[in-house]
């Protein structure tokens, strides 16, 4: 075989062996998104309010309830606004954490209480880190929104939480 031959060869195999190697398999727990960036879906609307009963901010929210969901929550996610976040429905109380896994992005995250009330805030978390982050008290529901978003808008444990489903939102389960 001419040593031209080979060496082509050679080089095909080298190029399907990096193209193989660099493909992005979501269970390979590589901290890039495989393919594109999800997309926000506007499931409903949640409202932060203050003890006086008033309004404190207003967002719209993606809704996380089915296993897939609660598992993937906000990974992936390079980019969110400060009037977007994710509410996650748990089947159960439970004082379980959160971690940051596969997220770019710096979140605050808020535990909620049965009864809607802010139990607890983790701010500012670290992107991509595996350590757990936990509610103080058991939790039933969870909101995250992007880092900063507690302190710009002054949020605070204690504070309730009232949400809406979007008409048009169906459950995914």
């Amino acid at each position: 075989m001419p040593l031209r031959t080979v060496r082509l060869a050679l080089l095909l195999l080298t190029a399907a062996l990096l193209l193989v190697s660099c493909t992005d398999d979501a269970s390979s727990g590589s901290e890039n998104a495989p393919g594109t960036e999800p997309s926000f879906r506007k499931d409903g609307t949640l409202t932060f309010v203050r003890d006086d009963g008033s309004d404190a901010r207003t967002i719209d929210i993606e809704i996380a309830e089915t296993d897939e969901e609660l598992a993937r929550g906000l990974m992936y996610r390079r980019s969110m606004g400060y009037d977007q976040g994710m509410l996650f429905l748990l089947e159960e109380t439970n004082a379980q954490g959160f971690w940051m896994k596969n997220t770019p992005l710096p979140l605050d995250i808020i535990f909620l209480a049965p009864d809607s009330t802010i139990i607890n805030i983790a701010k500012r978390t670290t992107p991509f880190s595996t350590e757990l982050i936990r509610p103080e008290a058991p939790k039933r529901y969870v909101v995250e929104v992007r880092g900063g978003f507690t302190d710009r808008f002054n949020i605070e444990p204690g504070m309730t939480v009232e949400w809406t489903r979007s008409p048009s939102a169906t459950s995914s389960s």
